[in-house]
């Protein structure tokens, strides 16, 4: 492979990627590089032949990555990447904080950020994937992101650049989210953690956070993410249309349906990529098969079988 840039920080050949990932599964990057700074991370891009392909990956809780792993240099950003901070109406968070820990330190100032706390990952990640639950989304407190190029260069993103949708925005390729903006509504803090609490239970409740998932496989084809209120329907959540075309609880080799939410795919054990995506594609057969619709995925592939 070509020669790349000797940086500050930690930059290691043929990185096996599945213990960074929540269902730990995958293959090797080529290189995983952790970078000592932002000036350490835009040398290191600016000088890194524009051949080799570069994939930005935050806590691996949102991902599979496959057999054969990664032909790309894997950038994961860690300390110096993560501060949070409040000022005045606005919370700044680095792309490395976890989403739990800006919601609950901007509760702790009296901003609401709630939605955050129950959603497994990084900033980074919900900003390029727009998270969202209980019918909030990164976009609707969103101001602007950091975020340094292919090229090394530090650009500002607004709304507008990121074209948020469902599940989904236009980052440009190469890019690497640094920190985010938001400007929350306010709250009064005590009511806002006890928010929290009751979302945590109820997630508990529901979800299968004991078993290796990867949170929701696919997008609710109604096109929006659970409201959690009574008055919620489900005809077109994922997980309805799974269990009506009997496929809660299917498996594939070491890999299943949850049994406790349809919409989860969990690693019981020995699971391989190939046997979680294989299961992944014959659930999306199946629920087409039975009720013409078809499921995209949310949880993002990526690399080689």
């Amino acid at each position: 492979m070509t020669a790349l840039p000797v940086p500050r920080g930690k930059l290691t050949a043929q990185r096996d990627l599945s213990d960074l990932t929540w269902l730990r599964v995958g293959g090797p990057a080529d290189y995983l590089f952790q970078p000592a700074d932002l000036e350490d991370l835009q040398s290191f891009l600016r000088d890194l032949p524009a051949d080799v392909n570069v994939f930005a990956m935050g806590v691996g809780s949102n991902l599979i990555v496959r057999d054969g792993g990664l032909r790309a240099v894997v950038i994961r950003l860690g300390r110096g990447f993560n501060g949070i901070e409040v000022a005045g109406d606005s919370v700044i968070a680095g792309a490395a904080a976890l989403d739990a820990h800006v919601a609950r330190k901007a509760a702790d100032a009296g901003l609401d950020l709630t939605f955050l706390r129950t959603i497994p990952g990084s900033v980074g990640g919900a900003v390029r994937m727009n998270a969202g639950c209980y019918g909030t989304y990164t976009a609707d407190y969103f101001v602007s992101a950091q975020a340094v190029t292919r090229a090394g260069e530090l650009i500002t993103l607004t709304p507008q650049d990121l074209n948020f949708r469902y599940r989904q925005s236009d980052l440009p390729e190469g890019t690497v989210i640094i920190s985010a903006t938001f400007t929350p509504p306010k709250g009064e803090a005590e009511a806002l953690h006890a928010r929290m609490q009751d979302q945590l239970a109820k997630r508990d409740a529901t979800q299968p956070t004991k078993d290796r998932s990867a949170g929701s496989t696919f997008r609710n084809p109604a096109g929006f993410s659970s409201t959690g209120k009574a008055d919620d329907v489900h005809d077109l959540k994922a997980w309805k249309v799974i269990e009506d075309a009997g496929m809660k609880g299917a498996m594939r080799g070491g890999a299943q349906m949850s049994l406790k939410h349809a919409n989860f795919l969990i690693n019981t054990g020995d699971a391989s990529a190939a046997d979680l995506e294989g299961l992944g594609e014959e659930v999306r057969k199946k629920v087409y098969d039975s009720s013409g619709i078809t499921l995209e995925w949310e949880i993002m592939r990526i690399g080689e079988p």
